[in-house]
């Protein structure tokens, strides 16, 4: 494995930081306060090919590999968390299962407008008391002839409002067993009679970003619109998580980074008794440690990009990654706090709005308690990786960076 970035990726990579450094961080913090996204953060970062920066020109997108959409994480999530966000459902859920699971005519129709910003995309899986356990979920989808009628109700969903396409997660058949038998995944748009959507407030973080609610109610979703096969939704809900995963832990990478960088500025700023901060051994320590817990969570990063890139499956490692990445994202902000003392209980300074950020990273995509019992699963030898109809087709730079 070489951890030489190409000059490419350092291109995409200093774009992006360039742009969320620029041209968000300026006003996040009165988005932040307002509780509303930025209206022209979509429209630029469509513009800059943000939203298909790892879709193959021929859907759209701008062709490059797996780990440039995880280095594009870090920098969006280094600004802020909702810019991650975006990339997480608009790209991780949503367009990433669509490139694995769609048809020809599928991505023809959805992928192409999604990955030049056309057209936005959420994922719909959550449900007001259904979460983890996705086998569980309530919305339905009943096949009559040439549609299924699809009722139900989603919460949490990032963009809900924002979103044109919905990749809905469905019960068509809610007598199946085991009940994951019974889940199909479904393209639904917002024109569609009976889709109706709104905006969820107080949030404790991720203000500047959206997050709302959909209603289902007796929505027509052509047959054409499944993805997939009748029944392997839980599967295409997996593994678009598996997507959505890499990215979080990418973006908590991001933060662990942006807690790091404004703790070591401001101890070296800071002065108490006669002397920075900085040189205080217990403020030395803390600095260290989010070091230490940057470098690795980038490593794990790093090692899940490259089994993308190669077409290896990677659902163990990458909810290590999730799991490792978000727990310091909210440990590195705690510390980064108690260096800044005073200010850091205030918004006056960002490591505030770090923490706020990062503890919902704990929860979605995963809680940390879901991703423990993933990893003593493997450990013990209880679960295993079955082969999928579609796997993520493995990056090749040659085949995605040509002209349609």
């Amino acid at each position: 494995m070489d951890f030489t970035l190409t000059e490419e990726q350092r291109r995409a990579r200093d774009m992006v930081r360039s742009f969320a450094q620029n041209e968000i961080y300026p006003t996040i913090k009165e988005w932040d306060r307002r509780q509303e996204m930025n209206p022209d953060v979509l429209p630029r970062m469509a513009e800059l090919g943000i939203l298909g920066i790892n879709i193959p020109v021929r859907y759209g997108g701008q062709g490059f590999d797996y780990l440039t959409l995880g280095l594009v994480c870090e920098e969006l999530e280094r600004v802020d968390s909702t810019l991650r966000v975006i990339m997480s459902v608009h790209v991780g859920l949503n367009s990433m299962a669509l490139l694995q699971w769609g048809t020809e005519a599928q991505k023809q129709r959805f992928l192409i407008s999604q990955a030049r910003g056309e057209k936005i995309a959420a994922f719909a899986q959550t449900e007001p008391d259904i979460g983890s356990d996705v086998a569980a979920m309530r919305t339905t989808a009943r096949r009559e002839g040439d549609v299924y009628i699809l009722n139900g109700e989603k919460t949490w969903i990032s963009l809900a409002t924002k979103a044109d396409h919905f990749l809905v997660i469905a019960k068509h058949d809610p007598q199946a067993e085991p009940a994951y038998k019974g889940i199909s995944a479904f393209m639904v748009t917002r024109e569609m009679k009976g889709v109706t959507t709104g905006d969820l407030h107080g949030k404790l973080g991720v203000r500047a970003g959206s997050t709302g609610w959909i209603h289902l109610q007796d929505v027509e979703v052509p047959v054409e619109n499944r993805i997939g096969e009748e029944g392997e939704g839980f599967y295409i809900a997996m593994s678009a998580l598996d997507n959505g995963r890499y990215t979080v832990g990418f973006g908590a990478t991001g933060l662990i980074r942006a807690c790091l960088e404004d703790s070591v500025r401001y101890a070296q700023e800071r002065r108490a008794f006669g002397v920075p901060i900085a040189r205080h051994q217990l403020v030395q320590q803390k600095i260290a440690y989010m070091q230490q817990w940057y470098d690795a969570a980038l490593l794990l990063g790093y090692q899940v990009g490259w089994l993308k890139n190669e077409g290896i499956r990677n659902t163990r490692e990458t909810s290590v990654f999730k799991w490792f990445a978000t727990d310091h994202a909210v440990k590195a902000a705690l510390e980064a706090i108690q260096i800044h003392g005073a200010y850091g209980y205030s918004d006056e300074y960002d490591v505030e709005r770090y923490l706020r950020n990062a503890k919902g990273e704990v929860i979605y995509e995963g809680t940390s308690e879901i991703h423990q019992l993933i990893q003593a699963g493997y450990a013990f030898g209880w679960r295993r990786d079955k082969p999928l109809r579609c796997e993520l087709p493995a990056y090749d730079e040659e085949a995605w960076q040509a002209e349609a």
